[in-house]
């Protein structure tokens, strides 16, 4: 049964938040992590990369560049409130 891709967003949010400041993960990475966890029959490349596109476009998470392109959550300014 396919795996909705609202769920495979949240579990992707949950692994950038976890490797926030410790680890630079790429889409690959989230798309690896997500087909491992529910399966290849379950979770596709395209399932994944929608999930992608709804994290990015909601503004929970941003593509960063420092010597390749990792998905990371958005920086604050320094006046932004809280």
């Amino acid at each position: 049964m396919p795996v909705p891709i609202e769920e495979i967003a949240e579990e992707m949010y949950k692994m950038v938040v976890e490797c926030e400041g410790k680890r630079n993960l790429k889409a690959s990475d989230l798309t690896k992590a997500m087909i491992a966890k529910y399966g290849e029959e379950n979770c596709s490349k395209e399932d994944c990369k929608k999930a992608l596109r709804q994290l990015m476009d909601s503004g929970r998470t941003v593509y960063s560049y420092f010597g390749g392109s990792y998905v990371t959550l958005p920086k604050k300014e320094g006046a932004a409130p809280d």
